[in-house]
């Protein structure tokens, strides 16, 4: 990865105490209750399982951006991504001041709590927060459109993370960084408001092509107006969808989570700055589209007692275990492969995978042992 102009910052400064992908409330409770007092924290009401859900209020611009991480409590990397931001704004620069002055900042940092402790993406009632806009049937629901109607934004953030399966196109290059501007209506009609959002992602993919070139992608605008980004975009508010991916040989997303805050730095300076009038259409167009083309591993030239050679697609499960989470391997396909790449691959032709013999056990036992054993060795 290239470096970026905050990155001697970045680098300096980051939320070092946020670490991994387990991020519960316990986790930011205290980093919030430290910021200055230049941050309004306000505690906007409670989740099913009654634990605080919290915005900060900063800056005194005329430019409202609202944005929330962890709506869905098992992506967590954006979160980490905003204490960055956070500690970047609390010192005085003069990029902090001219954003500051310029725009007013909402963030909802965690907008699920009780799905984050259980590393779910569902909360405590087992309902996607993403999928109930409409309805508003969830305590964490009414909140956001609340700070919603009462914050009247200008510009909304919803900031997720994604699965290792995705690509940046039909390539082996996977997606670390994905947006959209979510649909009005069923035609996916290109309105003012979706122009204004293409506008800031655009700004957003030229700063990070020189840093992961070809790794960045735009997801699938299919409508459904139960989700948050299509009904707010829908409302009047250009909407940006932020996903974070997986940068190659990061699990943590300690890398990815850098990234997210280079992109959101970006897009909030670019607001702070600009008259946004929405052009710039034809170039979020040519950001290739999200393809779930990844294994995590592909186990190459296996071979049966028959000597027959096969192939196996594996991917991980992600488990929580003793506050950690923990990334097991199964294998989703075999022989018939689904996907076209893999993140790591193992050529059992190789000596490395011929010093382990297949005896006992059923195949698929067998692999996912020998999964396990690599595993510790740094898979």
């Amino acid at each position: 990865m290239q470096t970026h102009k905050l990155a001697n910052w970045y680098h300096e400064h980051f939320e070092a105490t946020l670490q991994d992908r387990y991020i519960t409330l316990e986790h930011i409770i205290q980093l919030l209750e430290k910021l200055p007092s230049t941050f309004n924290l306000k505690q906007l009401g409670v989740s099913v399982l009654d634990k605080p859900i919290h915005s900060l209020t900063i800056g005194n611009g005329s430019k409202k951006i609202l944005m929330w991480s962890q709506m869905h409590g098992n992506e967590s990397t954006t979160t980490k991504a905003i204490f960055d931001l956070l500690n970047f704004l609390s010192e005085s620069s003069e990029i902090s001041k001219m954003i500051l002055n310029n725009c007013t900042l909402c963030i909802i940092p965690m907008l699920n709590p009780d799905g984050s402790a259980a590393y779910t993406r569902e909360n405590a009632n087992e309902i996607d927060l993403n999928r109930d806009a409409q309805t508003r049937s969830q305590p964490e629901s009414v909140i956001l459109r609340s700070i919603y109607d009462e914050f009247q934004p200008d510009y909304c953030f919803n900031l997720h993370g994604q699965r290792t399966i995705f690509s940046a196109g039909n390539h082996y290059k996977s997606a670390i960084v994905s947006f959209l501007t979510p649909s009005e209506d069923e035609k996916r009609s290109i309105t003012p408001n979706r122009e204004k959002s293409m506008e800031i992602i655009v700004k957003m993919n030229e700063m990070l092509q020189k840093l992961i070139p070809n790794h960045v992608a735009r997801y699938d605008d299919g409508f459904n107006l139960n989700c948050v980004g299509d009904t707010f975009q829908s409302l009047g508010t250009p909407t940006v969808l932020f996903e974070a991916g997986h940068f190659p040989n990061d699990y943590a997303r300690e890398r990815t989570r850098e990234l997210i805050f280079y992109a959101i730095m970006e897009a909030i300076q670019y607001i702070a700055s600009n008259e946004i009038k929405g052009t710039f259409t034809a170039a979020y167009f040519e950001i290739p589209e999200n393809e779930k083309l990844h294994y995590d591993i592909l186990l190459k030239n296996l071979q049966t007692d028959r000597k027959e050679t096969f192939d196996v697609g594996v991917m991980y499960k992600e488990i929580l275990k003793n506050g950690k989470i923990h990334f097991e391997p199964y294998i989703e396909d075999k022989k018939m492969l689904k996907k076209s790449f893999a993140h790591k691959i193992i050529d059992f032709q190789e000596a490395i995978a011929q010093t382990y013999i297949f005896q006992s056990f059923s195949l698929e036992i067998e692999v996912s042992e020998y999964l396990r054993k690599f595993n510790k060795n740094g898979i």
